[in-house]
């Protein structure tokens, strides 16, 4: 007669040293009472030092300082012909080197404008950049064969680079802002 199988493969076999599994709960609720305890330790604690100073008292509590804003909006407005020559003294301070061209104005919203420099002699300069906006300002440096810069500037954020041209050349200086905006940039020679 044939013998029927009830499993098919063999259970596997028990080994004799293993430790019954550990239900999560009691562990969990370990956790959650020391938790709570140590919470309950650290709530009455509070930073208290003595600086060495005469007529400190011991055990006074120092308060945080309140938060500093960082960068207050509005000084980003742009500023009218009346105000740019402050803002550029300002923004740029001035330099030993030889400033060989340098150019401040507004641009309107939207507004594109491209300006020229004087023909430059072979040479390292360095180049300063800075606009004034609640957004950014696009400022791209050309020579007559080679795109020097090309840098959607924050405002608030001076720039300087150093370029070197190879040949005299002029440059031409295109601007652009999405928003009111005044620029600025320097060219010295290094």
């Amino acid at each position: 007669m044939p013998s029927v199988r009830r499993f098919s493969a063999p259970r596997p076999a028990r080994t004799p040293g293993a430790f019954p599994a550990v239900k999560p709960a009691p562990a969990v609720a370990r956790g959650l009472v020391l938790g709570m305890v140590l919470a309950g330790a650290l709530a009455g604690c509070e930073y208290t030092y003595d600086d060495g100073r005469a007529g400190s008292v011991q055990g006074t509590a120092t308060a945080a300082p309140a938060p500093a804003f960082t960068r207050d909006p509005l000084q980003q407005d742009p500023v009218d012909e009346a105000g740019l020559d402050a803002w550029v003294s300002r923004t740029f301070p001035d330099v030993p080197q030889e400033v060989v061209h340098a150019e401040a104005g507004l641009l309107a919203a939207g507004e594109v404008r491209t300006l020229s420099s004087p023909v430059l002699r072979t040479g390292t300069y360095m180049l300063a950049l800075a606009c004034r906006s609640q957004r950014r300002v696009t400022f791209t440096v050309r020579t007559e064969t080679l795109t020097l810069v090309d840098l959607g500037l924050r405002c608030g954020v001076n720039r300087e680079n150093v370029i070197y041209l190879s040949t005299d050349s002029a440059l031409s200086v295109r601007l652009e802002a999405h928003s009111a905006a005044n620029f600025a940039f320097r060219l010295r020679r290094l």
